[in-house]
C-alpha cells in the first residue's frame, strides 16, 4: 500500500453552528465550499482539510471529543496562542507555549472538547 497524502480529518460535533464559528471565525481558518456535501470542511495549510461532523447526521451518537491532538502549524507559536487568547480560547497548562526541546507546542481544545494544538518544530529531527 502507498499512502500519497492525508486528505482530510474528521472532527466530531454536538453543535455545528457553533463549530463553524470556532473553526471559521476564531481559528480564521478558509472554508472550503461543498454544497453537494453537506458536511463543512476547512483548510488546514496546503496538504490537509477538516472535516466537522455531527454524528447523528450519520447515523451515530458523539461519543466523546478526542483526545489525540491534531497539530495545527503556525510561523510563531507563542504569537497564535496570544492571538486566540484576545478571541477567549483556553489553553491548557501552567506552562504555554511549552518547549519540548525540539518544537514549541500551545494545547487547546474546541467547544465540544476535541483537543488541538497550535505546534512548531524549530530543531531538526534527531
Amino acid at each position: 500500500m502507498i499512502v500519497e497524502r492525508t486528505d482530510f480529518v474528521s472532527v466530531p460535533v454536538t453543535d455545528m453552528e457553533r463549530a463553524k464559528r470556532f473553526y471559521g471565525e476564531t481559528l480564521g481558518l478558509p472554508e472550503i465550499e461543498h454544497s453537494e456535501q453537506g458536511f463543512p470542511e476547512y483548510q488546514l495549510g496546503e496538504n490537509v482539510s477538516l472535516y466537522l461532523l455531527q454524528m447523528e447526521n450519520i447515523g451515530q451518537t458523539f461519543e466523546g471529543p478526542h483526545t489525540g491532538s491534531i497539530a495545527l502549524r503556525v510561523p510563531d507559536v507563542e504569537a497564535a496562542q496570544k492571538e486566540l487568547e484576545a478571541k477567549g480560547v483556553e489553553f491548557d497548562f501552567d506552562e504555554s507555549p511549552f518547549d519540548s526541546g525540539v518544537c514549541h507546542m500551545a494545547i487547546f481544545k474546541d467547544p465540544d472538547g476535541n483537543q488541538l494544538m497550535l505546534h512548531r518544530r524549530y530543531a531538526p529531527r534527531g
